[in-house]
């Protein structure tokens, strides 16, 4: 079994289309880490602010098998395909972990480069974790993101699935 970590964003009815991911995750996966849920502003383009959050569990799934059910549950949650890559969506989830893998896998770029770029990855992936070692750089998540540059306007919201409160229970790791 691979240990797997993904981000899932939404910002076009939001609590619904998260809601909808951790279902169908847990779902077909089991128990599910779950981050705080984050607010966040839209990067690359002016939309409305997203909801974000990272979720690590195990599958014996495939990188490309696992990316096809992904692509699948976006579909299902009326994601439009070959929308432009800046713009709002209903759901988008994306491998970010895979064990320890590196480079191209089965057409997913591992780890992905977002983990260093996004504040909206890397805050809940450092909360879920934060003692795993970035394949490529070396540090933990959560020195990564103790030393991350934190101009980018993010904040924990409650948020509540399947009757328990997931968030906040952000610190600043």
């Amino acid at each position: 079994m691979a240990e797997v970590y993904v981000s899932i964003g939404s910002n076009i009815e939001p609590e619904l289309h998260v809601t909808a991911a951790l279902d169908a995750l847990q779902d077909c996966f089991g128990e599910l880490q779950v981050s705080s849920v984050f607010e966040s502003e839209s990067v690359g383009f002016e939309g409305d602010c997203f909801l974000n959050l990272v979720v690590g569990f195990s599958t014996g799934l495939e990188v490309g098998e696992l990316s096809s059910l992904l692509k699948q549950i976006e579909s299902e949650n009326g994601r439009v395909k070959n929308a432009p890559k800046f713009c709002s969506r209903t759901l988008d989830i994306d491998i970010l972990t895979y064990d320890d893998r590196v480079g191209d896998v089965e057409g997913v770029c591992l780890p992905r480069s977002e983990i260093l770029e996004n504040a909206f990855v890397l805050w809940p992936l450092a909360e879920v974790a934060g003692s795993q070692v970035h394949p490529e750089v070396l540090k933990t998540y959560s020195q990564l993101w103790q030393a991350f540059d934190r101009s980018q306007k993010l904040k924990p919201v409650n948020f509540i699935w399947r009757g328990e409160k997931v968030s906040p229970i952000a610190s600043a790791v």
